[in-house]
């Protein structure tokens, strides 16, 4: 595994981001001390969830009313 140093990895992040992409993994040292190791992070196989409940649940048509009237006692207060 390839080492390389802090200011090198600083220098040309980018194109070493590429090559671990690619499979190749690296450390970055400083002061010659091993500090991180760089590896290709494995996508989930699953990104999206949209619509796992579907089917599921249902809204009331009312749904963006339902408490209204108990909300506006609640701002106009009890006299």
């Amino acid at each position: 595994m390839k080492t390389i140093n802090m200011h090198e990895a600083k220098t040309h992040l980018s194109s070493l981001i590429e090559k671990a992409v690619q499979g190749e993994s690296f450390i970055i040292s400083k002061a010659g001390k091993p500090l991180v190791r760089v590896t290709r992070v494995e996508a989930p196989t699953q990104t999206t969830r949209t619509g796992f409940l579907q089917g599921q649940l249902t809204v009331p048509d009312d749904f963006d009313a339902m408490g209204a009237k108990h909300i506006a006692t609640l701002f106009a207060g009890s006299k």
